[in-house]
């Protein structure tokens, strides 16, 4: 085993082809699988599983590449270290659905702690990619929900990908609206009573199931919808055509500006917002720092 076909597995996953990852590592497609097929003969194990549609980790491949990021990165901090005596850099990625909390821990690890040599990544991203990055190792946490109607689809999804699921805190079901919007001044609302206004959802693309949703309440019935992919165009919408979409409750003024009231919504729903994380990689300093923050914030 050499260092070099730890690396060759690590782009394949990271770009999620052999033809792709062979460019970006400057070497022939042939000899590429003939460097992981030699390294899966060596090793007695199959990393992946090739089909017409692509490739796959096996249940062994994701153990195997917990391993070899381990190693990877221990032998660049080395070079990094000795080698080129340079700056260790900070590394540090998480995935989590649309959440402004999240946003605000991810940028107080930086204001908060000095780190001059760093490379973070935050992935606002689809409920089924901030399952894939976590257990592909692309992020180091994930952030989503769970409630009685997702958590059964989402657990064994858990489990069969070797992730571990950690509460962080319940909420109540809010509806979030202009300042300006007709209802604004209530104390609460219905769904009744929304039901004139646009709705809005976050797309989640070819696994578009219920069991997905960012919203809870997913199979219910809307005369008006809109669907949209990110936080920004969301929240313009919900300013500029009165629309409204379902969440935590929880906003951030810095973030989102005074524009956007959050209303309790008569349901009886509960949300519960967690974390999860591969079964056996340990969290970073990084990593704990974030979930720190992100307890201190809600």
């Amino acid at each position: 085993m050499r260092i070099q076909q730890l690396k060759y597995i690590i782009k394949i996953v990271e770009t999620g082809s052999m033809n792709e990852a062979s460019k970006h590592l400057f070497v022939t497609q042939p000899s590429l699988s003939n460097a992981v097929r030699e390294l899966e003969e060596e090793m007695n194990i199959k990393i992946f599983t090739r089909s017409t549609r692509g490739i796959t980790l096996t249940s062994d491949g994701v153990e195997f590449l917990s391993y070899a990021r381990q190693i990877v990165e221990q032998t660049e901090l080395l070079e990094e270290r000795y080698k080129y005596n340079r700056e260790k850099k900070e590394l540090f990625a998480v995935s989590a659905q649309h959440y402004a909390f999240v946003v605000e821990s991810f940028a107080s690890i930086l204001r908060e702690n000095d780190m001059r040599n760093y490379e973070l990544i935050l992935r606002e991203t689809r409920t089924h990619e901030v399952i894939d990055d976590v257990r592909d190792f692309r992020s180091e946490i994930g952030v989503l929900y769970l409630n009685d109607f997702n958590r059964d689809v989402l657990t064994k999804l858990f489990l069969d990908n070797n992730l571990e699921f950690t509460p962080l805190f319940q909420a109540v079901p809010h509806v979030f609206i202009s300042k300006h919007h007709p209802l604004a001044n209530k104390t609460s609302v219905t769904l009744d009573e929304m039901a004139e206004f646009p709705y809005l959802s976050y797309e989640q693309g070819e696994r578009n199931s219920f069991y997905f949703s960012e919203e809870i309440l997913s199979t219910a019935r809307h005369d008006k919808s809109i669907v949209v992919s990110d936080r920004a165009t969301l929240f313009n919408l919900l300013i500029g055509l009165d629309g409204y979409t379902i969440s935590t409750g929880i906003l951030n003024s810095d973030l989102n500006g005074d524009d956007i009231f959050s209303v309790p919504l008569q349901v009886d729903e509960k949300i519960e917002i967690g974390y999860i994380c591969h079964k056996k990689g340990l969290l970073t300093e990084l990593g704990q720092r974030f979930l720190n923050e992100l307890k201190a914030k809600v």
